[in-house]
C-alpha cells in the first residue's frame, strides 16, 4: 500500500490540463478562464452623474444660488450643448454629464419652479459625479486563470467581451459495476440494490466543472466490462466503480490489464477507501474507485477533485485543510489515514459516530472530514485536528 499523499501525486501525474476554447459569455460561468479578458473600453465611457437631479458648475453651487433650467440628460440621451454659467440641467442617475458642468445637486436640495431653480439653504457639497473610466479603463484585464463568479461575467459583459477563452470541460466516463445493481426506479430483485454512487459522483463532478457521463452498468463479465471500457474511449479520464478488490467477481483490474492498462499504484493505506487503483488504459487516465457508497465519493473529493481542478487549468489543484477544535475526546487512529465523516459548528469539529462506509445516511449528515493521520495519538476534547470542507 502507499500512502494518499503517493497515490495523489501518481494521479494527478496522470492528467494535463485540456485544451482551450471559446464560449459565449452567457455559458462562460463556473468556466476556468484561460486567456485574460482585455477591457476595449472605459467604463464608464464619460463622466455621468451618480444621482437624479441638475448638472451644474461646481463653483455655483452655494445656498439659495439661482439657476435657469436649459435642457434634459438622461441615460442613453445625453444633452447635446453647452452649459454657461447660472444654467441647469435636468440630470437622472447614469446619465452622461454635459460639456461644461462638474457637479450634480441632488433633486431632494432644490426647488423648482418651472424653469428655474433655487438651492435650499443646506445643500449637500458633494460632487456626485461618476469620472470616465472610474470603474475600468481600457486596456483594464480579468487575469486568467480564475473560475468565473457572476459578477465575473457582468465585468466581462461590461468590458464587451460577448466570448470568452476557457479550459475545455473535462469529459469523464462513469462505469458502475455488479451484477447486484440496478438503476433507480427499476425493481431490485432481493439480492440486488439500487445504484447510488454513480449519481453521486456525477453530481459531485459536474459541480467541480466536469462534463460527467453515466455509463450503462457493467455487469461481472468480461464481456460487459470490455464493452463499458469500449464506450468509454471517447472519455479524458475513466472513473470505475466497485469490482477494484480480489474477490471471484471483481474483474475490472483484470479487464483493464487485459486492454491494456499501465496500472500507477494498486491500494492505499486509506480509510475510508483501500483498494482504490489508478492507471492508463489506452491513453486514457483511468481511477477504479471502491464500491462501497462513502468510499467512492470520499475517495472522489479526495482525488478525482484535484486531478479535475489540474486538467481544468485552476490555480488551486489541493484543497486547504482547515482547522477547528475537538468537541471530544479521541481514540489513538490505526495504520491508515482515515477521512471522518464529522459536523463542524461554531463549538467546533464533531466526528459522527458511526463511521462505516456503507452508510449513506451518514455522510448526508457531514459536513467535513476529519483527517487522522496514521498511527496519530489520542487527542483531547479542545486539540486542534484538520478537516476537509465537503
Amino acid at each position: 500500500m502507499i500512502s494518499v499523499a503517493q497515490a495523489l501525486k501518481k494521479t494527478l501525474e496522470l492528467v494535463d490540463c485540456l485544451d482551450i476554447e471559446t464560449v459565449p459569455l452567457q455559458a462562460a460561468s463556473g468556466r476556468i478562464l484561460a486567456e485574460d479578458i482585455v477591457a476595449n473600453r472605459s467604463q464608464p465611457p464619460f463622466a455621468s452623474s451618480a444621482m437624479d437631479g441638475y448638472a451644474v458648475k461646481g463653483v455655483e453651487v452655494e445656498p439659495h444660488a439661482l439657476f435657469s433650467v436649459i435642457g434634459e440628460s438622461a441615460a442613453g440621451h445625453g444633452f447635446d450643448g453647452k452649459v454657461g454659467a447660472g444654467e441647469a440641467v435636468r440630470i437622472f442617475t447614469g446619465a452622461p454629464l454635459p460639456e461644461g458642468t462638474d457637479h450634480v445637486v441632488i433633486q431632494e436640495d432644490v426647488e423648482r419652479r418651472g424653469n428655474l431653480i433655487t438651492l435650499d439653504t443646506e445643500v449637500d457639497l458633494r460632487p456626485n459625479v461618476r469620472a470616465l473610466g472610474d470603474d475600468f479603463q481600457a486596456g483594464d484585464r480579468i487575469t486568467a486563470p480564475r473560475a468565473l463568479s457572476p459578477a465575473d461575467i457582468a465585468l466581462a459583459a461590461s468590458m464587451n467581451a460577448p466570448e470568452l477563452r476557457v479550459y475545455r470541460k473535462p469529459v469523464v466516463a462513469l462505469i458502475a459495476t455488479g451484477d447486484e445493481l440496478v438503476m433507480p426506479g427499476d425493481e431490485p430483485s432481493a439480492d440486488q440494490i439500487i445504484a447510488s454512487n454513480s449519481f453521486g459522483l456525477h453530481a459531485m463532478l459536474n459541480a467541480a466543472g466536469a462534463e460527467a457521463r453515466l455509463l450503462p452498468i457493467a455487469r461481472d463479465t468480461k464481456a460487459s466490462l470490455t464493452q463499458a471500457f469500449e464506450l468509454a474511449k471517447s472519455a479524458d479520464l475513466i472513473v470505475t466503480i466497485g469490482g477494484a478488490s480480489v474477490g471471484d467477481h471483481d474483474l475490472v483490474a483484470e479487464v483493464a490489464e487485459a486492454l491494456g492498462m499501465e496500472r500507477a499504484f494498486y491500494k492505499i493505506a486509506m480509510r475510508p477507501g483501500k483498494p482504490l487503483m489508478a492507471g492508463r488504459i489506452g491513453g486514457i487516465p483511468m481511477v477504479g474507485l471502491p464500491g462501497n457508497p462513502v468510499s467512492a465519493m470520499v475517495c472522489g473529493q479526495i482525488f478525482l477533485i484535484p486531478m479535475l481542478r489540474k486538467m481544468l487549468g485552476s490555480k488551486e489543484i489541493l484543497p486547504t485543510p482547515r482547522s477547528a477544535p475537538l468537541t471530544q475526546d479521541m481514540p489513538a487512529n490505526g495504520p491508515r489515514e482515515h477521512y471522518m465523516r464529522a459536523v463542524v459548528t461554531p463549538d467546533g469539529i464533531t466526528p459522527l459516530s458511526r463511521q462505516d462506509s456503507a452508510l449513506l445516511t451518514v455522510l448526508s449528515e457531514a459536513n467535513a472530514l476529519l483527517i487522522r493521520p496514521p498511527h496519530a495519538p489520542e487527542l483531547a476534547r479542545g486539540s486542534a485536528v484538520n478537516y476537509l470542507e465537503i
